[in-house]
């Protein structure tokens, strides 16, 4: 009953951070009865197709060995060098059907949770010798899947092998009247065909234990909701930690911000309420970019900082509230803003340009009103 109410309190998915702590503990979701049908499907076939040439060469590798001359029968130096000579032949004439066969062993694993080397899990955990707990995952549901599996693998493998002994028993007592070549080569399809008949129920094994294994595991690893919300503290932090650090956050934007102001070209004020510096530079920019903007306070020391360093101030205040609301610090002005920016940059250079030669000011440029109600 508690087990029950503690699947009902994890109704949530793992989250990522969860499903990385399980495969670093080693616990990732696995089949037995897909490694072991692969291993068999794949044997069974490369024994089929190779086992007939590797046969042959093993029957010619005996015939070799028991064919000796009476002077190297007698020669105890010979015996080591002629062994050693005659595995590696046997080794290489059978190294494809074992190389095809490793390769399946490992190959099935990715098929279902990928590799995974884990050195937690090799520690030891002397909990699982508690016999109460080993008789409780005996009668839990995984247990009795497992004891199910075993049962059904025994019945179906036992039954593959009584077909096979019952069909091919002439087969396998004429091999001892056949000559050596062709009772190798007829043993190795025997053995072939027994071992990709028992492939067969092992895979319909598999076809079932592999979604059940997948569900299990994410069964497993399902978390409540205090345990995803106590996730998210540890990951990102206390609220007050988060508040703290986007307090210090906003402060150096501000203080890099205001750094910004005696570079600027011009100041776009509301005139009071809002403030925001463009400065633009033909070589480096596209567009001319904000700089520094803000409001109330901040707003004020722009336009303090840009009056001690004679930086230009205009006011447009509905150019400044379309700058303000919809372009952040550092950003170039989007197109629709070009025209009224490059109003305001021609007057203030050329009111530079006439304060430099003593000729008349220029007309201040008119801003659209309607510029502000864009959106952009």
């Amino acid at each position: 009953m508690a087990e029950s109410n503690n699947d009902q309190e994890r109704s949530e998915q793992p989250t990522a951070k969860r499903l990385e702590e399980a495969r670093k503990e080693g616990r990732v979701p696995r089949s037995t009865e897909l490694g072991t049908a692969a291993v068999l499907l794949v044997a069974g076939g490369a024994l089929r197709m190779l086992g007939a040439a590797a046969g042959t060469t093993l029957a010619g590798m005996m015939r070799s060995a028991l064919t000796l001359h009476t002077d190297q029968s007698l020669d105890p130096q010979l015996a080591l060098p002629t062994a050693a000579a005659d595995a590696l032949h046997a080794f290489i004439a059978c190294a494809p059907i074992f190389g095809l066969t490793v390769v399946a062993a490992l190959a099935a694993p990715l098929a279902l949770g990928g590799w995974n080397l884990s050195f937690e899990a090799l520690a030891a955990d002397f909990t699982r010798l508690d016999p109460i707990e080993g008789f409780k995952r005996l009668l839990s549901v995984r247990g009795a899947v497992e004891l199910g599996k075993a049962f059904a693998k025994f019945v179906l493998v036992a039954g593959v092998a009584v077909l096979v002994l019952r069909d091919e028993t002439g087969k396998f007592l004429s091999l001892g009247g056949e000559p050596l070549t062709a009772a190798i080569v007829q043993a190795a399809d025997l053995v072939a065909d027994a071992l990709l008949l028992m492939a067969a129920p092992l895979g319909l094994i598999a076809a079932i234990d592999v979604p059940w294994q997948l569900f299990q595991h994410h069964k497993r690893l399902r978390m409540s909701r205090q345990e995803i919300r106590e996730e998210m503290k540890e990951s990102e932090g206390s609220p007050e930690n988060r508040m703290r650090v986007r307090r210090v956050q906003r402060e150096l934007l501000k203080r890099r911000m205001m750094h910004e102001v005696p570079q600027a070209d011009v100041i776009v004020t509301n005139p009071t309420h809002v403030a925001v510096a463009l400065r633009y530079e033909e070589s480096r920019m596209r567009a001319p970019r904000v700089v520094a903007k803000g409001a109330d306070l901040i707003a004020a020391r722009i336009r303090e900082i840009a009056a001690e360093h004679s930086v230009p101030v205009f006011e447009a205040p509905p150019l400044a509230r379309a700058l303000y609301h919809n372009v952040d610090i550092g950003a170039e002005i989007p197109a629709a803003l070009y025209v009224a920016v490059a109003q305001v940059l021609t007057y203030i250079y050329r009111l530079r340009s006439a304060r430099v030669s003593g000729g008349l000011p220029p007309d201040p440029p008119v801003i659209d009103p309607s510029i502000e109600s864009t959106r952009h």
